[in-house]
């Protein structure tokens, strides 16, 4: 707040300061504004972190809570197994020994089964003491994860609440400190808005000219299979129909070679060239910290996560887990669809080809396509990953 009192105090100082003046105190504010974009942007994305790792936790809970019960019922059968045996050993008493088996016994064959039936036995009483065991240490363990569990999830609730907070503070201070250089902020809009119009031109030209380049292939491609065809029927004729039985020495026919043709195949739309298209019908969306949605908005990992899912790939609301998916990507071999990351993966967009992204940056913004190669980005990068 100490920047904000003295930037605003240097707006308001001087009676009739210079346009150069303005413009200087202006651009400092706009400086500091950006710095708390970013810091709205980061705490964003731990607030995003936040609710992956209570999904998380959710899940885990349920898996450990239905194991609980499982290993619950578990003691309860073995306990009523063991004390079954011991009311058949009570009523019974414990078999004859090795001794007695022996004297006893009419012939080999009782010898045999009984001693068998003596071994079933201790190895029936062994089982079940052991299930008894390891269940009663699952019902431990689970019970111990419980615990864990739920603490971890009260201290992420802390920490995510605590996200929101600053990020309600930081936003209210942007507020205040835009609202001192209304005018110059304005004229920036409508300049970006410009830039972003010609950009969206230059972006639709590019996608046409690959839909184009995809229909010249395919065309070439039927055309070449086409006349490798007409080829072999030639060839098919000649090698069935008799030749004259004399033929003149100078109209002796020359054989032609067979025409060579190298075609690419056709090439469909890929799976980059998909999701960059769906993701230009929602430029201009605005930008809303936590949200997924055209109807609501979008923040930069919402946007990818909302986009790649149009196309059967399941996407974390989580800047920091998208980075830990699929293969790692340089920045001199990205391709249309590959996911970008700047700011120590407080910031992602994706790539849309040309040099260009297309992502959600910041409070008071909209969905926008921007250079990854601009002086921010590429003193913030962090890596690109392919999950295509």
């Amino acid at each position: 707040m100490s920047v904000l009192a003295a930037l605003v105090t240097a707006v308001g100082a001087g009676a009739d300061p210079s346009i150069q003046e303005k413009r200087a105190q202006a651009q400092a504010i706009l400086e500091q504004v950006q710095v708390l974009d970013d810091e709205v942007g980061d705490a964003a994305e731990r607030w995003n972190g936040a609710n992956y790792q209570l999904g998380q936790i959710s899940a885990e809970l349920t898996s450990a809570q239905a194991d609980l019960v499982r290993a619950k019922r578990g003691v309860k059968t073995s306990q009523a197994r063991v004390g079954a045996r011991l009311r058949e050993l009570y009523v019974n008493g414990d078999s004859a020994g090795a001794i007695e088996v022996l004297l006893g016994a009419t012939s080999l064959q009782e010898i045999v089964e009984v001693l068998d039936a003596r071994e079933r036995v201790t190895a029936q009483d062994a089982r079940i003491a052991k299930e008894l065991e390891t269940y009663r240490v699952r019902v431990t363990k689970r019970n111990e994860q419980l615990t864990r569990a739920r603490a971890l999830q009260a201290e992420v609730v802390r920490k995510r609440t605590a996200e929101r907070a600053a990020i309600a503070a930081k936003l209210a201070t942007r507020k205040q400190l835009l609202s001192s250089v209304q005018e110059e902020v304005q004229k920036l809009v409508a300049q970006e808005q410009a830039r972003q119009a010609t950009l969206r031109r230059q972006a639709e030209q590019q996608q046409a000219a690959a839909a184009a380049a995809r229909q010249r292939a395919a065309l070439l491609a039927q055309q070449a299979q086409q006349a490798l065809q007409s080829a072999e029927a030639s060839a098919a004729d000649a090698s069935t129909s008799t030749p004259d039985p004399v033929a003149p020495s100078d109209a002796a026919p020359t054989p032609e070679a067979d025409p060579v043709i190298s075609v690419a195949p056709p090439a469909d739309a890929s799976k980059g060239a998909q999701v960059v298209s769906i993701a230009m019908q929602y430029l201009g969306i605005k930008y809303v910290w936590g949200a997924a949605s055209p109807s609501v908005g979008f923040d930069c990992s919402g946007l990818t996560m909302y986009v790649f899912n149009q196309v059967g790939v399941s996407l974390p609301h989580y800047a920091a887990a998208q980075f830990g998916m699929g293969t790692s990507v340089s920045k001199d071999q990205l391709q249309p669809g590959d996911l970008v990351f700047f700011r120590g993966l407080g910031h992602m967009g994706m790539y849309i080809g040309g040099g260009n992204m297309i992502h959600a940056p910041r409070t008071g913004d909209v969905v926008k396509i921007s250079s990854i190669y601009d002086s921010y980005y590429v003193a913030n990068w962090v890596g690109a990953r392919r999950v295509l």
